[in-house]
């Protein structure tokens, strides 16, 4: 038997139109988005067709993508592929809460829409900033994200594979703590284009309003495992609220992540929603595994038909 994994996407992969050919095609999927535009007071569908720079505002962009993941997901139960584990990166982690039985998808998308504005609040575009480092120890990012510090919060926010980790905090300090990493041999660091230093202390207040919301909120227990990014382990019931909170303001620890779900002893890996940044992320942790995405009708077709 194949075990089989499940990998939702997180931000920075919305694009303009994603998942539209499904949404033409598929009652589940179209219904999937109708029942999102009616939580969330507007049209997710025609925003997500029609306008890129409300796509980019975190506010938007989360329940964009959770709602695309989902209708994914439900296409392939309705198909008969379904996960044994499930994991998400950072916003990802909402849209595995959902495959997992442990969070309802109205809840999920109220949720996320919420947790996108105290994200924007927190931090409003321009107040920090991320870079990627790449190909160096991560002892000596963490090293010199603490020297840099004096400066201001600056510290590891995704931990994406070995040779890929991104940092995040305030302007200064991060500039700083780029100028200090080139100097001990840092070749390649490029800035991302997010709208806030995500997953980083500075996100303290949004991390504090979640918590808030979060209580509101009713979980139930999970249906099949799911390995959570704070701490890279399998996620109890008792914990989802917690977890949640922090991981907005702690970094993401994805190939540890990655290193739990192959402990489970799995042998392929479906990444979904849009992009395939996880896949990209996967080859470099570990080319044997096999992996694959679904964000279209084509990479649809082409995992049905094998």
């Amino acid at each position: 038997m194949t075990k089989r994994a499940f990998l939702f996407a997180g931000q920075g992969a919305q694009k303009l139109g994603m998942a539209s050919d499904l949404y033409a095609t598929y009652p589940v999927v179209k219904e999937t988005f109708d029942t999102a535009s009616r939580i969330l007071g507007y049209d997710l569908r025609e925003l997500i067709d029609s306008n890129e720079e409300k796509l980019n505002q975190t506010r938007f962009t989360q329940p964009a993508i959770l709602t695309t993941s989902v209708a994914i997901y439900r296409l392939l139960a309705e198909n008969g592929i379904t996960p044994d584990i499930v994991a998400g990166l950072s916003l990802g982690e909402y849209s595995a809460l959902v495959a997992a039985g442990a969070l309802s998808f109205e809840e999920a998308v109220a949720l996320v829409a919420k947790r996108g504005e105290f994200m924007e609040t927190a931090a409003p575009a321009g107040s920090g900033k991320m870079v990627a480092v790449m190909n160096t120890d991560p002892a000596l990012i963490e090293e010199i994200c603490q020297q840099a510090s004096e400066k201001g919060v600056v510290t590891p926010a995704n931990y994406n594979t070995p040779a890929q980790i991104v940092i995040g905090g305030e302007v200064e300090a991060v500039d700083y703590a780029v100028e200090l990493l080139q100097e001990a041999g840092a070749k390649r660091l490029i800035p991302l284009n997010v709208s806030g230093p995500f997953h980083t202390a500075l996100l303290a207040s949004a991390s504090e309003k979640l918590a808030t919301e979060l209580e509101k909120v009713t979980f139930k227990d999970f249906s099949l495992p799911l390995v959570g990014n704070t701490e890279a382990k399998i996620m109890k019931s008792d914990e989802i609220k917690a977890l949640l909170a922090r991981q907005v303001m702690e970094p993401v620890r994805f190939y540890d992540s990655i290193a739990t779900i192959q402990e489970f002893g799995v042998d392929e890996v479906i990444e979904i929603g849009p992009g395939k940044v996880l896949t990209g992320f996967l080859k470099k942790i570990d080319k044997t595994l096999p992996t694959k995405n679904v964000e279209d009708q084509a990479s649809l077709d082409a995992l049905l038909n094998e």
